[in-house]
């Protein structure tokens, strides 16, 4: 595995991982084209079950037939794209059933990340979980669909900074992988009106969830926290989307 393929793939697995935090400058062809992908993915501009046909994506993305397979190679360890033996690549299907491990898996893992988080965070981690959450809170405040891009940044920021005491490198890095995926999803419902339905405040989940991280309530937050992730298959699922 190259040097470029490891520092994205992994993520922030160690402490001296040289990636920057997102969002960052690509520094090589291959860290454009791949996060251009990805967010074209993640995103829903190429859908899902799509071929990726190196020949006609070398082109979209203006670079070599070497280097765009490269980053197909990274998003395959993304589980955001699949290989077909001599076929090629495809993007990863989406289904509800898929939905539901993701939202199981992630619960398991993210409320029990907040747990321990409110229980060794220190007055640091507080602060930043509180800029966090002044950010994502502006940001909602003019409404997800002015700035779709910028107020799924300060979301993610507003979920890693819940979990950020919880020094756990895998942790961290599974919980990454697995919020890119719900991305796809969220995407998905913010479509179909499905996340600004009458039934849904994210605001006041996420306020919830906030409230009750400052003021040291492990058990509060993370049931909290388990509805605001599980609501978004709940509404998929009682939609009967087709995927």
């Amino acid at each position: 595995m190259t040097s470029t393929k490891r520092r994205i793939a992994r993520d922030s697995m160690t402490d001296d991982d040289p990636r920057p935090p997102e969002p960052f400058e690509p520094r090589t062809l291959c860290e454009r084209a791949y996060l251009q992908l990805r967010q074209d993915i993640v995103q829903g501009r190429i859908c899902p079950g799509e071929r990726l046909r190196v020949e006609h994506l070398k082109d979209r993305y203006q670079v070599g037939a070497g280097t765009l397979r490269e980053s197909l190679a990274l998003l395959v360890s993304d589980a955001l794209v699949t290989v077909e033996g001599q076929r090629g690549y495809r993007v990863t299907a989406i289904s509800l059933d898929d939905l539901q491990d993701l939202t199981d898996t992630r619960v398991k893992l993210e409320t029990e990340a907040l747990r321990l988080s409110i229980r060794y965070g220190d007055t640091q981690w507080e602060a930043q979980l509180r800029a966090a959450f002044d950010s994502l809170s502006a940001s909602e405040a003019r409404g997800p669909s002015v700035d779709p891009v910028g107020w799924e940044q300060a979301n993610r920021h507003f979920h890693e900074a819940l979990i950020a005491a919880h020094r756990s490198p895998w942790s961290q890095y599974l919980l990454k992988l697995l919020y890119r995926h719900g991305e796809r999803y969220r995407h998905v419902a913010i479509r179909l009106g499905t996340n600004q339905s009458a039934s849904r405040n994210v605001h006041e989940e996420h306020a919830l969830i906030f409230e009750a991280a400052v003021a040291r309530q492990e058990a509060r937050a993370a049931l909290a926290l388990e509805a605001h992730i599980r609501l978004t298959y709940e509404l998929l699922s009682s939609a009967q989307v087709d995927m």
